[in-house]
Parts: C-alpha cells; structure tokens; sequence
C-alpha cells in the first residue's frame, strides 16, 4: 500500500519551509493528503464577476472584480499619499485602498477597465466596505508572458477560490494545490468497490483532481459528490463499529417488578402520561431489559415531560435492584432535579425513612459545595445501596464515591457534559450501566445521526396537556422606545393579575471578573455578533437593569436577582421565594436557562437578545407558559431591523417548534459549533459535507455502514477502509468517539 506514504508526506518536502510553516501555523495543514482535501471554497469564472454586494464584513475574501476609476490623494500637506482604487461587477461597488510606498505599483498597472483578482480582510470606512492594502493579481495583463502565466495558473475557465488567510493568499494556495496535485494518484480508496460501482462513483483520485482543477461546473458536482459520500460514508463507519463494541458489552437486564416502586409511582400520578411519552418508556423499558448496556438519546421539546420519563426509567431500575444516578451540568440544576423528583415521588421518596413506605428508596443529592456531614451521609447511603437514586453534578464523578450496584446514568443536557465525565460515570458499576442522555435543545435528525451517532434517538415532540401556547415579540427599542415602554407595562399587568415574570440580561455586572464563580461560564456574555459591534456597548448586565426597574418602570413590585456568582445557597433561597410567589420579578441571567419549574411565571423580557443564540432563546422562552396561562415572551434587541441578527430574532417569535429552531440555528452558525469541541476528531474530517444539506447522503451513509460493519466488524475484508478510518481516528481521536 505504497500510496498511503505518497500522502502522508510533509508538506515541506514539496512546498519548501517558509511556506509549509504558515499553512501548519494558520490552516492546520500539515501533509500533502491534509493539502489535498483543503477543497475550494467556491468558484469564480473568468469574466463573471463576484457579487460586491453580498461581501461579508471582517471575513478574508477574494473578488473577480473591474477597475472602474483609481486616483491618487495627498494628506498632512503634501506629505503623505494615498490610492484609492474604485471596483465595480454589476452589483456593486468596492473601495481599495494603498498607502505610502505600497502606492506605486497598484497606480502603474490597476488601470481603468483592467481585470484583476483581490484579496484581502472587508472592512467599513466612511460607511463604505473597502480592502486596504489587498494583494491582488491581474487576469488580463497587458505584457504577454505575464499574461499567459496568469492564464496558465488558473488553467479552464473556473478559477478555484480556496479558505484562505492572511499570510496567504487563494491563488497563492492554489500554486501549492499544483505541486501535490500529481501525488492524488496515490490517495486510499475507502469505499468498498461494491460500494463505488454501485453507486456510479468517480474514482477518489479523478475526484481530487477534479475539485481542484475543474472544467466545468459538472466536474465540480461529480467530486463533490464523490467527496461528501467518503466523509459521510468513513464517519458512520467509526460510529457504527463504536454501536457494535456496544451491543458485545454485557450488562445487568433490569426489567421492572410488579407492585413495585414504578407501579406504586403511575398509580399516584395526577394526569395520565402522554402517548409521546408512553412510546419513549416503552423503547426505553426494552432496552433496560437487554444484557447490553442501552445507550440512548431522549430529546424533547421545552416542556415535553422529559425528567418523567428519566424519572420512570429510574425508578424502574431501583425496582430491579439496581441504583440510579443522575447527573446535572451545575449545581443549581442538580438542586432543581432533586426537589422536582422528590416533590414529583413524595412519600415513596421516603425509604429507609421511620414511617417511610416499604416500597419508598432514599433520594440523594451529592453536589461539591455540600457540608461534610451531608456528604458523608449522602455517600455512605450510596455504598451501602440505601439511596436508590442520586442526583448531582460532576461531583458525583469523584474517586471517592462508590456505588452498590449502578444499573442506570442519566446524563442531562448533554451538549454541556463532557466524554470523559460520562466515561468515569460509566466505570463506576460491576458492569456498564445502562445510559440515558436527555436533551432540550432539539437537534435536527442529520445531526443527531453524526454528532451522538453512537446512540439510539429517542424524541418527545408532543406537549403534555395543559401546557400554554407562548405569544413571542421582538421589541426594537432603539427605533421605537415607546415599545419597551409598553414591554414593562405588561409586565406589570401580569404580575397585577397574579401572575410573576422573569427578565434575562447576558450578564452580571458591577464588573469583577465575569467569569467567576461556578456558574460563571454561563453567565458570561455570548459575544456579539461582529455586525452590531459597531457601537461597542457592553451587554446589559443583571444589577443594573435589576437596580433600573426597581427604581423606574417596576417600583413598587418584588424584583430579586439570580446569577452564578452567587453562593449556592443564596440562589436556592432565590429560587424557593420565586417558586412560593414570595418575589413578583426575577432578573437573572441564563442560570434560569434549563430546568426551572414555576407555573405562575407567565411573562419573560430578554435583553440584548440578539447577544443570544437561537436555541438558548428557545431554551430560555420555555420557562414561561408552564402553567394554564398563556405565556409571554418578549425580545429586546437595539439591532438594526435589516441586520441579521434581528432576522434571527424573528425566527425565533415566528415559531415554537424547536426543531424548526435548531436548523435555522445550524443554517446560520457553521457546523463546526454544534458539532462541538466533545467530537473535535470527528469534526475536522468534515470539509465537504454540510451536515443541514446532506441528510440524504449521511442516512444513505449509515445505512451503508451499518450493514458492511454487520458483515465484517472488523473489516478484515476492507483493508483499505481499515486504513482511512485509522488515519481518521488517531488515538486522540478514537477515545473521543470510545467516550461519547
């Protein structure tokens, strides 16, 4: 397999030191394989000009573009000599501009009607978008060698326009594209040739070949779809033979009894469960039943009944002898589960207690910040298997705590819980538990197939009943104060019909460290998005809004604050007083994100809340409407109206569903975010494969995969796939998908 070498060289072998180091230091690529699949972004043809209009500010660009006028300015009396150059494609119109010395050759050859390429960082000056000082190259130069040199550099009509960066130019890129460019011949087919021929796929090396050079536009399709089918194709391999490792593991069967915890739970149940709800248990309560450890992903709207359902599967284990533990990303969470699901089980919550049901098991709570004498206790009721469930966060993950027999974890809000912890959690029983991982931020499916492939999906997309609909606004209060105005007048109007409302900021204030304290990271400010930073204002923070409104537009009402600065306790009292109707409005930050319960909060006012992802804002509307009141929700945002980020607002008021929401989300982020740091091995193989627009070829992939892994879990047969999914997943890389 000589071919896999001609690959794997260093890219300064061929490309020399100087120019080897900036793509290692500033684009990550290190081989000539890495080199190979730093495919083109887009391409321009010779003579089609880029839309100058749709450029995107602060991002690195390359434009096919016409000298319209260029003229030469003095400044400082005299001193000082400025070229301003004038570009122009139909759509409109883009300034350059050369200072100093670096004036002289631009003025000599970007004459008026000459064809050139630039590149260079979108900047605004004068409100209009300009390029200082871009490096350029000239398509239609007047000396001929020059000439057929740009000519022959960009050989066929389609120019390739690659991720480039400031060190480096596109054209630049593409020079060293030419001088790897024969090693393709020797890249490793990883599909099997069944596969290939099936599916009518271009070989892998014409595929390359045909990326980078193309002749025309369907060139570019055939490899693209040959490229998108290997990455696609190589990735649900890895997961699925991580599924099949699963399914040989063995684990305790915990199949719950009759009479038991779980019945004695349903029988006192106020409301009967939903049929979504119904469905998800049973999937689950088959799983638990297996000798292999389920491993499954439960993802459910705001408010969809989900911690019933983890609470059931729990109690189902306990039943079977076995013990549960959950784990909450912080600490203030792990307190609401434990209160949620004692107050949910009451007297069966009781075990072990005097007077306590024989049925009842002991409900634990083990957090970081607890007494020593709680601890003690709370670890000790977890070796000797008096506590059947336990709740906590990461703590629970300490050396210290051992269990007498785990059966189940759940593992909520996954996308905040790393590999590892769920790893350490997981070594804890006499065999691997089984594993349940909730979600509420819905993920759209193509995702969910990639990112948390190695689980079985579970989704709760109905509303139990009595849940209200939530009405959602944006507020612009720079255009129109009056509106935010009216915004604390509703407010009032809630809470004047008894009714209490939350207002969120994006951070704390009074400006010690904002990263402090446990909960820190929350509350910190999302940055804002690059194009409402002209104004620099900083987020609007909790005390000061919190001080604003008790003194202004809120006088007179019960106005607390909750942030992650404050001591654990202070926050729990915080949010009992809320919970009991004790305090009318509660200003925090996105503390109040996940898991906070209280029926009685109708109304939410968001500030900034273009500083807000989408899905947290989803997230954070789903704590009101919780009760028979219709809910309110209301977005203040300064953005401007044509920004995008008051788009994204809209999105937002336009629609509660949630998975709607979380596409929108991945159309408008890049895929690297939500696939996450926790799948960074997996992440970085994906250059071609969008994962919102290739859901037919990442299901089709899986499918592929699932059934050669069936076949050959070793792929003994495939020695060439074997090889390509080695070199995917290094070491490092193999323990984040072994993790996940």
């Amino acid at each position: 397999m000589e071919g896999v070498s001609s690959l794997d060289e260093p890219l300064k072998k061929l490309l020399g030191g100087a120019t080897a180091k900036v793509m290692a230091d500033h684009l990550d690529l290190h081989t000539v394989g890495d080199l190979l699949h730093h495919y083109p972004r887009r391409y321009e043809e010779r003579g089609k000009l880029t839309a100058l209009a749709d450029l995107p500010l602060d991002e690195h660009v390359t434009v096919v573009a016409q000298v319209a006028d260029a003229r030469v300015l003095t400044f400082n009396n005299g001193r000082g000599r400025r070229l301003e150059v004038t570009l122009t494609d139909g759509s409109g119109r883009l300034q350059l501009v050369f200072f100093g010395h670096g004036v002289h050759k631009p003025h000599k050859e970007l004459l008026p009607g000459r064809q050139a390429m630039f590149a260079g960082k979108v900047s605004v000056f004068n409100r209009k978008m300009q390029l200082a000082h871009p490096t350029y190259q000239l398509l239609d130069a007047s000396d001929a060698d020059e000439a057929t040199e740009a000519v022959d550099a960009f050989a066929g009509r389609l120019l390739p326009i690659y991720p480039a960066c400031k060190q480096l130019d596109s054209w630049r890129i593409a020079k060293a594209v030419d001088a790897v460019l024969p090693s393709a011949g020797g890249a490793v087919d990883p599909l099997p040739a069944s596969l290939r021929e099936g599916r009518g796929f271009t070989p892998l090396p014409e595929a390359l070949l045909k990326v980078h050079r193309p002749q025309t536009r369907a060139d570019v399709e055939d490899a693209k779809a040959r490229l998108k089918w290997d990455e696609a194709f190589v990735l649900q391999v890895a997961l699925a033979r991580r599924r099949y490792a699963d399914t040989q593991l063995p684990a305790a069967p915990r199949r719950p009894v009759a009479d038991g915890l779980l019945d004695a739970f349903d029988a006192k149940l106020p409301f009967t469960l939903t049929e979504g709800q119904e469905k998800v248990s049973k999937e689950i309560f088959d799983d638990l039943a297996t000798e292999h450890p389920m491993h499954r992903l439960l993802q459910g709207e705001v408010g969809s009944g989900k911690t019933m359902v983890a609470l059931r599967a729990m109690l189902a284990v306990v039943d079977a002898g076995g013990q549960a533990a959950m784990l909450a990303p912080t600490e203030v969470l792990a307190q609401q589960h434990h209160r949620s699901i004692t107050e949910m089980m009451g007297e069966l919550a009781e075990g072990g207690m005097l007077g306590g049901p024989d049925r009842g098991t002991k409900v634990v709570l083990l957090t970081g910040s607890m007494g020593t004498a709680a601890r003690r206790q709370a670890l000790l009721d977890l070796v000797t298997g008096e506590a059947g469930i336990v709740i906590g966060t990461h703590a629970l993950i300490e050396d210290k705590v051992r269990f007498h027999d785990l059966g189940l974890v759940v593992v909520d809000e996954q996308h905040r819980f790393g590999v590892e912890q769920r790893d350490a959690l997981r070594s804890k029983g006499k065999q691997p538990p089984h594993l349940l991982v909730m979600t509420a931020t819905p993920i759209p499916r193509t995702v969910a197939m990639t990112v948390f492939g190695d689980l079985e999906t579970s989704v709760l997309d109905q509303l139990p009943a009595g849940r209200s609909p939530i009405a959602s606004h944006v507020v612009p209060a720079k255009d129109k104060p009056h509106f935010l105005a009216r915004a604390w007048e509703r407010v009032r109007e809630e809470v004047e019909n008894g009714h209490q409302a939350y207002v969120v900021c994006p951070r704390i204030g009074d400006d010690a460290e904002e990263a402090g304290g446990k909960g820190g990271k929350k509350a910190k400010a999302e940055k804002a998005a690059p194009e409402e930073d002209g104004d620099k204002r900083p987020p609007l923070a909790v005390l000061e809004i919190a001080d604003e409104l008790r003194k202004g537009p809120l006088a007179g009402l019960r106005v607390e604050v909750l942030h992650g600065r404050m001591h654990p306790d202070e926050k729990d009292d915080v949010m009992r007083r809320f919970a009991a109707g004790e305090a009318d409005v509660l200003v925090a930050t996105t503390v109040i994100e996940v898991g906070v319960n209280v029926p009685n909060a109708t109304a939410m006012v968001i500030m900034d809340a273009d500083r807000f992802g989408v899905s947290q804002l989803h997230q954070l509307r789903g704590r009101v409407g919780r009760g028979s009141a219709p809910g309110l929700c209301l977005l203040v945002s300064e953005a401007h109206e044509a920004s995008p980020a008051r788009a994204r607002l809209s999105a937002v008021a336009a629609t509660l569903d949630g998975f709607e929401l979380s596409r929108i989300d991945l159309e408008q982020r890049r895929e690297g975010d939500v696939l996450g740091q926790a799948q960074s091995g997996v992440r970085s193989s994906l250059r071609m494969l969008t994962v919102i627009d290739d859901e037919e070829v990442i299901a089709a992939a899986r499918e592929e995969a699932v059934a050669i892994v069936a076949a050959d879990p070793e792929l003994e047969k495939l020695p060439e796939l074997r090889t390509v999914l080695a070199a995917l997943l290094d070491k490092e890389r193999e323990e984040y998908l072994d993790k996940g």
